[in-house]
Order: C-alpha cells, then sequence, then structure tokens
C-alpha cells in the first residue's frame, strides 16, 4: 500500500511539473514574441514602415521585406538566418530585393547582436504584418497575428518590453513615450536626409542639415508637446553641444555599446519635469559625413563640412559607436 501511495504521488508530482514546464513554455514563447515586436518598432520601422505613403518611403516595407524572404517551403530557421545574414552583410551579392535596391539603395550596415536580430525574425515569421495600401503581391506570411500600428498615438502598443522593477507605473510611462517622441523624430530628420541622398547626393543632404535640422527637431517639439533635443559631446553644430550633465549619460551609453548591451533609455526626474535620454548610434550612411576624413568622407562633402562647420568634431566614427544623445523633457 506504501509503496502504491509513493508511486501515485511521484506520477501526480511529474504531471503537475510537465504542466508547469508546458505554461512556462508558453509565457516564454510569448516574451519574446512581445520583445521582437517592440524591437522591430524600435529597430526597423523607423525606415521600414509599413504605413508610410507610397511617396515619402525611404525602405521596402517589412511586410515586403517578409514577403520577398518567405514562401511556403521557407522553415523559421531558415528564414531567421537569412535575414540575419543579410543585416550583417547587405551587399550588392546578398541582395534578394532587387527592385528595392534600385528604388531606395543598398541599406546601410548596421551593427545588431544576433540575439536581436533573432528576436525580430522570429516575430516576423510567427506574426501576421500590417499590409501597406496598395501592395497586392501575395502574402505568404504564417500565424495569425494582427498587424502593428507604427508611430505614436496609432493603434495600441502592447508588448512593451519592461525597463526596470524598480520603476512605478508613471516613470514607465514616460520613459515610454520619451522614447517614443526620440524615434518619431528621428524618422522625420532620416526620412528627409535619405531623400535628399538618393535624389541628389550627400552633399546636397549636409546643405539641407545644415539649415533644417535645428527647425525640423523645433517643430516636432511642438506637435509632439515636448522639448526635444540632439546633443552631442563631439558637436557639428555648437548649439547641440552637450552639457556636462549630459556627457555623464554619453559616457553611459558607450560603456554599454563596449559591454554589448542593448540600448535602454535613461530616466531622470527633476522638479516638475522628467527627462528622457535616448542614445544615437551610428550606421553606415552616418559615414558619408561622420566617418573617417581620409577613407569616408568624399573630398567635396569634406570641403563643405569645413566651410559649413569651421570648428566640427563631429567625425572619425566608425559604425555603432555612440555619437550623441536624444534628450526628451516632458513635464510630469
Amino acid at each position: 500500500m506504501k509503496y502504491f501511495l509513493v508511486v501515485f504521488v511521484s506520477l501526480f508530482l511529474l504531471s503537475c511539473s510537465n504542466k508547469t514546464k508546458t505554461y512556462n513554455n508558453k509565457t516564454d514563447l510569448a516574451l519574446k514574441s512581445n520583445i521582437g515586436k517592440e524591437l522591430m518598432q524600435n529597430k526597423c520601422l523607423i525606415c521600414h514602415s509599413n504605413t508610410a505613403n507610397h511617396s515619402s518611403r525611404i525602405a521596402p516595407p517589412m511586410f515586403a521585406v517578409k514577403n520577398h524572404y518567405l514562401n511556403k517551403n521557407t522553415t523559421k530557421k531558415e528564414f531567421i538566418s537569412d535575414i540575419q545574414n543579410w543585416i550583417k552583410n547587405p551587399t550588392q551579392e546578398n541582395v534578394k530585393m532587387h527592385g528595392a535596391v534600385k528604388k531606395f539603395g543598398i541599406m546601410p550596415k548596421q551593427v545588431f547582436s544576433e540575439k536581436t536580430i533573432e528576436y525580430i525574425a522570429s516575430y516576423m515569421y510567427d506574426n501576421e504584418l500590417e499590409k501597406p495600401k496598395g501592395f497586392h503581391k501575395n502574402h505568404n506570411g504564417k500565424g495569425k497575428g494582427k498587424g502593428m500600428k507604427n508611430g505614436i498615438g496609432k493603434g495600441k502598443h502592447q508588448g512593451m518590453v519592461k525597463y526596470g522593477n524598480n520603476m512605478d507605473a508613471k516613470t514607465k510611462s514616460h520613459k515610454k513615450k520619451g522614447v517614443q517622441i526620440a524615434l518619431a523624430t528621428k524618422t522625420e530628420l532620416g526620412k528627409n536626409l535619405m531623400k535628399k541622398i538618393q535624389k541628389e547626393g550627400t552633399l546636397e543632404a549636409l546643405k539641407f542639415c545644415n539649415i533644417n535640422a535645428l527647425p525640423i527637431t523645433d517643430s516636432m517639439s511642438k506637435v509632439l508637446n515636448a522639448n526635444i533635443k540632439r546633443v552631442s559631446d563631439k558637436p557639428r553644430n555648437l548649439k547641440n553641444r552637450a552639457t556636462f550633465e549630459e556627457e555623464g549619460y554619453i559616457k553611459i551609453f558607450k560603456q554599454e555599446i563596449l559591454e554589448e548591451k542593448e540600448a535602454n533609455a535613461i530616466v531622470r526626474e527633476e522638479n516638475n519635469t522628467v527627462n528622457v535620454y535616448y542614445p544615437i548610434k551610428t550606421n553606415g550612411l552616418c559615414l558619408q559625413c561622420h566617418g573617417n576624413p581620409k577613407t569616408d568622407i568624399k573630398e567635396n562633402v569634406l570641403a563643405s563640412l569645413k566651410e559649413l562647420y569651421p570648428n566640427d568634431k563631429a567625425v572619425g566614427y566608425s559604425i555603432n559607436e555612440i555619437r550623441g544623445i536624444w534628450k526628451v523633457s516632458l513635464e510630469k
């Protein structure tokens, strides 16, 4: 009898253990999906928006990217591997979207960890992405997830990665809003610069930036009801010089790069204001104006830089370096 009871209890506990394991696996998958969704919005949709107007696109929408990389025979492992390969090596030999490259050019090289790319690609494979208006190709994606809305105030932003257990809900809300505002401003500036580069070249984009970068930032401040600044410890325009305190945050982000950590915004509260700091990282496109003067920047662009910015310090960067920070100030 005792033997029977021992066996029964053991089987019961084993059954409970398996159920818990299944539950934990489901929870883990949901968490990874949420992280992938969040990373895709912050890392990809800035350029690969599914909702941008056709005339204002600066890169193919994520829906189209998935459509070209996925067919009915593509396994998840193959899909993730192909996305990894392209992001690590965005070269003419690796192009699968020839029409997109012809229209937008080769994607600037970005530096993301393999885990980040895996999260994003996994989310793309498992979920249905929002179909852009006027897109007529058949969608071969898997899953029944709803499309994601891009931009502030559009749709319900779900699956937000937790910023830390020691933050209260209000602080997390400020942090989320600050990051969204920084990314929205980055998108607006990037969109205008990319269009100039694609249509008129780097030199004209530089002249455009010299005249319009600050006004565009100020305009976004008014539209988004926040005080938005771009500052650097190596400024091009002296109006973008970081304060001693801001340089401290830049050093923190630089250290995170060295430690191969994902960028995570910093929040600081003072009186009736909440300040959100978010890093500005360099990519391949940035090097046309911010790279090595001897190898990355063309002579005519370098001459124009010296003329427009006699005290320019914003050169000598490589890919995936911290060039400065966004500072978004919100009222409590």
